[in-house]
Parts: C-alpha cells; sequence; structure tokens
C-alpha cells in the first residue's frame, strides 16, 4: 500500500553548490555507556578524546524521525492540535513520528504517519531536507516531506493524545498568524513552512 510506487511520484530537493561535509578534526568517541533505554530513545554516556584530553558527554540516541507539510488543493496546510506532556500543553503541529516499523525508511514513515495521524493519502512527495533538532544533546534527525495530490482515509491514531487530537486545516497567513500568538510553536513546522514559503520566519 505504501509502495505503491505506479501511483507515487518522490521528488528530491538539493543544494546546487552544497557545502563538503566537517568532519570532528581532534574530537572522537573512543567509548559509551548505555544509561537508560526506552521505548522511543536511549540514553548513552560518551567518552570523547580531544585535544586537551578525555571528557564524558550524556547523548540521547534517536533511531531519527519524518514530519510532513501536508498541503490540500486550496494551498493549505495539516496541522494536528494535541497535548504535548513536556510542556504540559496542547501544540499545534504538522503530522510527524519516529522511524519505529521493522526496515522503515523516512518515505515509507512519512506515508503511515500520514494515514494514522490526519488519514490523507498523498500521491505526489517531495523531500524538504533533514534536519538536527538539537545536535547539543541528541542526534535526532528529522525528514520533512511536502505531500500533495491528496486522498482522504480514516484516521488511524496511535497512543490516548493523538486518539484525542484535532486536524485543523490553515491558511499560510492564518499559520502565519499563529506563529505570533502560540506560546509554544514547534520549531519542526517552522522550518517545514519556512523550507516552503521562504519568509515565514520573517
Amino acid at each position: 500500500f505504501f509502495n505503491d510506487t505506479a501511483t507515487t511520484e518522490i521528488y528530491t530537493l538539493s543544494l546546487h553548490d552544497a557545502l563538503p561535509i566537517s568532519v570532528s578534526g581532534p574530537f572522537s568517541v573512543t567509548s559509551s555507556e548505555h544509561l537508560l533505554g526506552s521505548w522511543v530513545f536511549d540514553v548513552e554516556r560518551r567518552t570523547i578524546s580531544g585535544p586537551d584530553g578525555c571528557f564524558e558527554r550524556d547523548v540521547v540516541v534517536h533511531p531519527g524521525a519524518v514530519a510532513i507539510l501536508c498541503v490540500d488543493e486550496y494551498e493549505r496546510v495539516a496541522l494536528i492540535r494535541q497535548y504535548r506532556a513536556t510542556v504540559d500543553a496542547l501544540t499545534y503541529e504538522i503530522p510527524a513520528g519516529t522511524l519505529d516499523g521493522e526496515g522503515e525508511n523516512a518515505l515509507t514513515a512519512a506515508q503511515r504517519e500520514l494515514v494514522e495521524e490526519i488519514g490523507v493519502v498523498a500521491s505526489s512527495w517531495t523531500e524538504l531536507g533533514t534536519f538536527l533538532n538539537s545536535p547539543g544533546w541528541t542526534n535526532q534527525t528529522i525528514t520533512i516531506f511536502e505531500a500533495r495530490n491528496l486522498a482522504y482515509v480514516p484516521r488511524q491514531p496511535a497512543g490516548p493524545e493523538e486518539s484525542v487530537s484535532e486536524v485543523l486545516w490553515l491558511t499560510i497567513g492564518e499559520l502565519a498568524e499563529l506563529q505570533k500568538v502560540e506560546r509554544f510553536f514547534d520549531a519542526t513546522t517552522a522550518v517545514a513552512l519556512h523550507r516552503l514559503h521562504g519568509g515565514f520566519l520573517g
């Protein structure tokens, strides 16, 4: 179902003059100790060798995630309004989730999440880029896709928060206003909108 390449168009955006990837130079991880395991992430204590000796850093190890900027025929973007225990508040986010399926890649994960969270199947997919969420403490990356040419199917929400979440379809103008008034505006959503609409972040 999600791998129907006959009906799914996939496009990838790339930088025309990409900068070379930097290397860590005199720093290198020499060992790691497993501190915590959960169903979403692990925590490791890593020992790093540097120019002034060895030191330790605790790192959240994550399998990676995807997010989807889902755009309908009226150029409205789908948002989910749901509770987040991390901030003990309702937040507005584009559909997103973890690569947690066996053998799952970023595209198949994004297709699965779109059905689960908002009940949509898209036939046109564009990869907008892969980003580090917060490299000071986690290796989590998130790959953002734009999804268009939509068909609607029953939602398949997972978890108590998703089960009572609300799906909203907002114009870019409404999203810009929402960003100004919301105390917590999801960074992944802001990056995705800025990637597609240039000046969204002002």
